[in-house]
C-alpha cells in the first residue's frame, strides 16, 4: 500500500506535516535577502596603456610583451592575464585569486608598471588603471 495507505491510516500526521512545510516555506521567503543588484566581488583589474603609431603586431611585440611579464614577476596572486591589442592600445585585465586584498594588488601594478616604463618607446603615456567591479556595471 505505501505511502498511500499509510496517508489513510494517519491524515493528521500528513496534515501536520504540510503545514510545517508551508510555514517553513513562508518564514524562508521573508528571511532570504534579495537585492536588484547583488554585490559581486570579483577582483578584477584593468590597465589600459595607449602608444599611437604602432600597428597591433607591433604593439603585442613591443609593448604588451613586456608588459604581460612585468605584471607576472611583480604582481601577487594572480590567476590570469587577458590581453587584446589593437593599433596603440593594450587593454589588459588582471584577474586574481578570491579573498586576494585588492589594495595590495593595485599597488603591486603601479610599481610595476612603473617600473617597466623605461623599457617600453619612449613618449608611451602612463597607464589607465581601474579596477573592475561587476556590481558596479548597471
Amino acid at each position: 500500500m505505501g505511502i498511500v495507505g499509510l496517508a489513510l491510516r494517519k491524515p493528521y500526521t500528513f496534515i501536520v506535516c504540510a503545514l510545517l512545510v508551508l510555514l517553513f516555506g513562508i518564514s524562508a521567503i521573508f528571511r532570504t535577502p534579495t537585492d536588484i543588484f547583488p554585490n559581486i566581488d570579483i577582483p578584477v583589474v584593468t590597465v589600459v596603456w595607449y602608444y599611437d603609431g604602432l600597428s597591433a603586431p607591433e604593439t603585442k611585440k613591443h609593448i604588451s610583451t613586456y608588459i604581460e611579464f612585468s605584471h607576472i614577476f611583480f604582481v601577487n596572486n594572480l590567476r590570469t592575464i587577458e590581453s587584446q591589442t589593437t593599433p596603440g592600445l593594450v587593454l589588459q585585465k588582471l584577474y586574481f585569486q578570491p579573498r586576494v586584498d585588492i589594495g595590495v594588488a593595485f599597488g603591486q601594478i603601479v610599481a610595476a608598471t612603473q617600473s617597466i616604463r623605461s623599457q617600453l618607446p619612449p613618449g608611451m603615456l602612463p597607464p589607465i588603471i581601474m579596477q573592475y567591479s561587476a556590481s558596479s556595471i548597471r
